[in-house]
């Protein structure tokens, strides 16, 4: 017999195509009132590029684009969170680092 309030587990299978990832530089988090949208960025360009700011003046921005969008339900991001957190703290332990890597883009 099997107990009806267990939670069900998820068997989750990658297609080919995606097994490998896709590399990303950095993410951007927004959000909906529904809807959580982390896009995950990867830099077209080694250095910055001129651009013009909200103001009209010229500013050195770095170009990315972004290799991949998620989009998940608000009630989902708590968990996200607490899951990525826990993944950080055993990568910390694994790697003998007492804290996250310094930021690695260029600093003006």
């Amino acid at each position: 017999m099997t107990d009806e309030a267990a939670t069900p587990s998820i068997a989750v299978t990658v297609p080919p195509k995606q097994e490998v990832g896709v590399f990303a530089d950095f993410a951007g988090i927004w959000h909906t009132p529904n809807t959580f949208v982390l896009d995950f960025l990867s830099l077209t360009s080694p250095g910055p590029q001129p651009q013009l700011d909200g103001d009209g003046e010229i500013v050195g921005a770095m170009p990315a684009r972004v290799a991949a969008r998620v989009r998940i339900p608000a009630e989902q991001v708590f968990q996200i969170i607490a899951a990525l957190q826990t993944q950080a703290d055993q990568w910390l332990e694994e790697t003998g680092r007492s804290e996250p890597p310094e930021a690695w883009l260029p600093h003006p």
